[in-house]
């Protein structure tokens, strides 16, 4: 350790800054030498200045050694610096350099022995204090790393909650692996949607009492939310008893108008189950679907803090009107969207539908039993 300790002699009078020299440097000590406490002080001011003890005589011309102590002490870069004092060996002046903030003293004529014991000593607390405020400082870069790291992992999971709103789980991962939000920027695209609705659900919401209604809606929602995740659709909004969903689109999919088909099946089979117990505690709630299949205009929509992920079209006006005409419990495709699934689903055409918003009759076909359930 010995060579690495840098020591600020400080005496007025050469020779004993020679003797010192003398003594420590054999001893692997590296000296800096002030003849006064005006020099003392103008060093240990230099911002790159590296000293690890002072030792310091008291007697001095201009500003004596009690003086220098306590403006060591007084400067919060030097305060913990170790001093030891040379005095004359009188109680008094001990006394003295104590009270300036001495953390040792060595009496002149010094014993050669004692001199290197004591700086020895103050040079390993020295090295304690360095270790220590290291440490503290790089405990204090950890934490600012640490909170930055939590910061950002906050803001990744809200962006992941926000994005969960409207995408399956494995879609808003995506994005948030990838980073590119840009699959959320408006684009055209040809999606198959899924509206469906609670039939009977006004009166049943205008004679029952809220919490009733919550009851229902809690029990309606959480089924048809393990589908959509399921059958990796995207949830574009539940409006009360009403729920549209889309396939194909922020990230295209395999058979698109397959998933929508079975998923809405799925579905049709749940709430078959929800409502026998709703029947038992008398409401009268059907199910009904529309499925159909068109270009959009997809992307997010909304403000700061508070967006939504949007299609905009005809093929979502028509599988909404699908949905409004289907009875209990029936699904009502299009005729594209019947096209691309009759080969594995039993239906049949219920005729061209007269729907409100469109002005040319729609094609369209109630789908029955599957014979397959999973996309």
């Amino acid at each position: 350790m010995a060579d690495q300790v840098t020591i600020l002699a400080v005496d007025d009078l050469p020779q004993n800054l020679r003797l010192l020299q003398a003594v420590l440097e054999p001893r692997g000590y590296r000296l800096e030498l002030a003849s006064s406490g005006e020099e003392a002080l103008a060093f240990l001011a230099k911002p790159d200045q590296v000293v690890d003890l002072v030792l310091l005589d008291i007697v001095m011309a201009g500003i004596d050694g009690y003086e220098v102590c306590r403006r060591v002490r007084a400067d919060p870069r030097t305060a913990y610096l170790p001093v030891v004092m040379i005095t004359a060996s009188g109680d008094q002046e001990k006394l003295h350099a104590i009270e300036a903030g001495a953390d040792d003293f060595v009496a002149k004529p010094f014993h050669q022995g004692e001199l290197v014991a004591r700086v020895a000593s103050l040079a390993r607390v020295k090295r304690y204090q360095d270790t220590i405020a290291r440490q503290a400082s790089e405990l204090a870069e950890w934490n600012r790393e640490l909170e930055t790291r939590v910061r950002t992992q906050v803001d990744e999971l809200q962006r992941l909650q926000r994005l969960r709103r409207f995408l399956p789980p494995q879609l808003a991962d995506l994005v948030i692996d990838s980073g590119d939000e840009s699959l959320l920027d408006s684009h055209r695209r040809e999606i198959v949607v899924v509206f469906c609705d609670l039939r009977g659900f006004t009166p049943f919401a205008e004679q029952s009492e809220p919490e009733e209604v919550m009851q229902v809606l809690g029990e309606y929602h959480r089924e048809l939310g393990e589908l959509i995740v399921e059958y990796e659709g995207t949830l574009e909004r539940f409006t009360g008893d009403g729920l549209m969903v889309f396939f194909n689109d922020p990230v295209p999919c395999d058979d698109p108008a397959w998933r929508a088909v079975a998923m809405a099946m799925a579905m049709r089979d749940r709430v078959a189950r929800l409502a026998q117990g709703w029947t038992r505690r008398g409401h009268d709630l059907g199910f009904g679907v529309g499925v159909a299949q068109g270009f959009a205009t997809l992307g997010r929509i909304g403000f700061e803090g508070r967006s939504d992920y949007a299609a905009i079209g005809s093929v979502t006006n028509l599988a909404a009107r699908l949905c409004a005409t289907a009875g209990p419990g029936q699904v009502l495709v299009s005729e594209r969207v019947f096209a691309a699934v009759e080969e594995r689903v039993a239906g049949h055409p219920v005729g061209a539908l007269e729907l409100r918003g469109f002005s040319r009759p729609v094609s369209t076909y109630v789908i029955g039993s599957p014979e397959m359930s999973q996309p």
